[in-house]
């Protein structure tokens, strides 16, 4: 008789199967594995570098960038927010194409992407406004309860944009990324250079995330074809970002350090945007190997698989983290890497070997709140997933 894994083992790889040939062969499956890394790059890059540190019956935030600077490269390799946009971009514009081909209105078509976003933030929102309420019931200390929803919220404002963007649409599929790119040089010579108020920063929110969105809508005309493309943007971007940092007084860390005098991305800066075209350019270059691994059932169904849930994903990954400091504290004593000063190597090592646990922790989340996103119920007969009136894994492999 097989075993109960190796069962298993022929169940995943016989759904692998299904999820393969289920997908239409005109569906760009880099452009699906693309964003996964970039929501699986954010998600890694908070975890190593967020800290919960518990002193003297408080918990308070802190980052190891604060105490070792030499870990900046950590937060190039996990800043991987303009690749989202990158994708965001090419995907909505067909997205848009698509729908005005079917003859759908614009509103039809923005309300069922926005839906996606709302449903999973209402419930995690509703759920932290309990655990807050219940908290501070409970003579939690007002400052513990701050961080620890600062953390909830922090996410957000990546939605609240992605959403501003994808509203907008229609008006910037086609403006060319240069137009917002000059925006965020200007602001910041003014800004930087000319002593200009710093409340000027905040167009920089739309224009300088405008820039991987509008990048993305050029390639879904047809645009940045070639490896050249590719190329000139990887290196253009690393010069530009290179020489922003080394001679212009630009920080290294591509991520907010508590405390700095400047963050690149609280708002994004000339630095951050010039590091971003970096990344669509080894975006692009990556995309024929992405093809080549992607036509393996396994590796595609990883990949769709997260994507029906990314935002579940990336809602949910700083609650995890919480929820495992707040069991630790059951220890009664801080536990290195996850209740510590994050002052050192030690740290660091310690934290990496906690990722694991996060990722359990995670995986409770996305198993208890992924319908939020997927939308899932079930027919009267009880047998069938089905998402928004279609079958959940045509919804995997068919929806934008």
């Amino acid at each position: 008789m097989r075993s109960a894994s190796a069962l298993r083992r022929a169940d995943l790889r016989s759904l692998a199967r299904r999820i393969d040939a289920a997908t239409p062969p005109t569906r760009d499956r880099a452009v699906d594995a693309l964003r996964a890394a970039a929501i699986l790059g954010v998600v890694l890059g908070h975890w190593l570098v967020t800290a919960l540190v518990a002193d003297s019956g408080t918990v308070r935030g802190a980052s190891p960038l604060q105490y070792v600077p030499q870990l900046a490269p950590i937060s190039w390799l996990f800043q991987t927010l303009a690749v989202f946009f990158f994708v965001g971009g090419q995907v909505a514009v067909r997205s848009y194409a698509a729908a005005r081909a079917r003859g759908v209105s614009y509103g039809r078509w923005l309300g069922t992407r926005i839906a996606r976003f709302c449903r999973p933030v209402v419930a995690l929102l509703a759920l932290w406004a309990v655990v807050a309420g219940a908290m501070l019931a409970s003579g939690a200390d007002l400052a513990t309860v701050r961080t620890l929803l600062k953390l909830v919220w922090s996410p957000l404002w990546f939605l609240l944009v992605l959403t501003a963007l994808t509203a907008a649409t229609p008006l910037v599929a086609k403006v060319h990324p240069l137009w917002p790119l000059a925006v965020v040089l200007h602001l910041d010579i003014v800004r930087y250079g000319l002593g200009g108020p710093d409340a000027l920063g905040w167009v920089n929110v739309a224009a300088g995330w405008l820039v991987p969105y509008c990048l993305g809508a050029l390639w879904a005309r047809g645009g940045l074809r070639g490896r050249t493309t590719g190329w000139v943007l990887l290196g253009g971007g690393a010069a530009a970002t290179a020489l922003l940092v080394g001679y212009a007084g630009y920080p290294a860390s591509m991520v907010g350090v508590p405390g700095a005098a400047v963050s690149n991305l609280n708002p994004p800066t000339l630095a951050a945007v010039t590091f971003g075209l970096a990344q669509c350019g080894a975006a692009l270059l990556l995309r024929d190997p992405l093809r080549r691994l992607l036509a393996r059932p396994a590796a595609w169904a990883a990949v769709a698989l997260l994507n029906l849930s990314a935002m579940t994903v990336f809602l949910w990954h700083q609650t995890a983290l919480m929820a495992v400091t707040a069991t630790g504290l059951l220890a009664g004593h801080p536990l290195p890497g996850l209740h510590t000063e994050p002052d050192g190597a030690v740290w660091v090592a310690a934290r990496i070997a906690w990722l694991p646990v996060f990722a359990v922790a995670l995986l409770i989340c996305w198993t208890a709140f992924r319908a939020y996103e997927t939308h899932e119920r079930r027919k009267p007969s009880g047998t069938t997933l089905v998402h928004e009136g279609r079958p959940a894994r045509e919804e995997m492999v068919h929806g934008a």
